[in-house]
Order: structure tokens, then sequence, then C-alpha cells
């Protein structure tokens, strides 16, 4: 029989991708649940995943038995499948340097110090531990846009998880919002690879841009046009 095991979800994201990224680790310890999260205001969907496994492996002494459950068959296959060819041609792949090569190796000499097992679970699947990371990774991404977090990892405030909470049923009212057809096609993409309907994606925007107001508004659109 193996060791006993702390399992971790770690989970991140980007919308747009690339753009305004979180990552979350949830951490199941024996003492309690632990949950971290953070955000950039420029990243890509696949750092913000390398990211939430390596604030999570941060978070244990060497030599921890861990096993980390991620969404992203990206994080899981690269530590388990290709970082060993990776690292033998001296960190290129057959096409060129490895991508993200600065959180890969940070990645690969956190988990050769741990005892780690990479499980990958299918993401928005029900699983509870998944399911909590990436509503976390969102709060982590909202955050980032409103310039309350730098990518450091925090403990959730006891009073935030509430605000977690799925919203309660409000009265609606309409307003007719005419979209151009380039900008319709680009609202029903977005809204297709997050996996929620056009009107959902378009009502978070519209209360997103309502928080941060005009100014918040410009100095996010500064900071996407300063990273790309």
């Amino acid at each position: 029989m193996g060791p006993m095991r702390t399992i971790v979800y770690a989970d991140g994201g980007c919308d747009p991708n690339p753009g305004p990224g979180g990552w979350a680790a949830v951490i199941q310890a024996p003492t309690g649940t632990i949950e971290l999260y953070g955000g950039e205001l420029a990243t890509t969907n696949n750092r913000m995943e390398l990211t939430a496994a390596i604030r999570a492996l941060e978070h244990f002494p060497e030599g921890a038995a861990i096993e980390m459950r991620c969404d992203s068959q990206y994080v899981v296959k690269s530590v388990t499948e290709w970082m060993r060819g990776w690292k033998a041609r001296g960190w290129r792949t057959a096409t060129g340097p490895v991508k993200n090569i600065d959180l890969m190796q940070r990645l690969d000499a956190l988990a050769a110090a741990r005892d780690v097992r990479w499980t990958w679970v299918r993401g928005h699947a029900g699983e509870a531990g998944n399911e909590r990371a990436d509503r976390l990774a969102t709060l982590g991404r909202r955050e980032a846009l409103s310039g309350k977090t730098s990518g450091e990892a925090m403990p959730l405030p006891a009073d935030a998880a509430p605000a977690l909470a799925p919203a309660q049923p409000v009265q609606s009212k309409t307003v007719q919002v005419a979209l151009s057809a380039d900008l319709a096609d680009a609202l029903s993409r977005a809204a297709g690879r997050a996996g929620i309907t056009p009107q959902a994606y378009l009502e978070d925007a519209v209360r997103l841009a309502l928080e941060l107001k005009p100014p918040g508004v410009a100095r996010v659109r500064a900071e996407l046009q300063k990273a790309s």
C-alpha cells in the first residue's frame, strides 16, 4: 500500500486566450481545505494551468505525497509523457524550444522533489474539487482585472465564499443590444469555448465592464495592447 496522498485540484484559464487569466488550487489537507488563487492581466490558458500546479506544489514540503488532479491534459501529459524527452534534447521539442519553458522547468523541479501522482479529471463533470478550483480561477482573473492581485498565492477569505455561490434568480428586464455581424460571431465563438450561452457570456462581460468602470476598462485595454 502506497503513502496516503493529499488530494489537490489545480485549474487555470484565460478569457479571452491570450488575455487576462486566473489560476487556483484546492488542497484537501487533513486539517481542512486550503484554497489558493491568483491572476495575471496578460497570459494564456496553458500558462495559467501550469501556474496552478506550480503554486499548489510550492505549498508542500519536499517529499510530500500528493495526488494532483488537473483537467488540463497539457499539464498532465507534459509531466508524465513529454518532459523526459524534452530534457534529453536540452528542453527542445522536435520543432524548437519547449513552449512555456520557464514554467515547465519550475514544475519539473518541484515535482522531482515530491512524490506526486498526476491524475487527469474531466472538467465541468460535477467533481466538487474541480468545480471549486474552476470558480476560484475565475475569481482570480476578475481580481487581476480590477487590480487586486498580482499573481501571488492568497488563501481565500472566509467571507468570500458566499460570493461564489450560484446567483439567486432575479427579475430580468429585456434590453435590446444591436451587434455587428463580426461581433456577434466573435461572441458566439467565445461563449462556445466557455461552455455557456451567448446571452450569459454577454451579461458577464457587461457586469465586468460595469464593475471596472470606464477608467478600469481603458487600463485593461492598454495592458493587453502592451502585451500583444
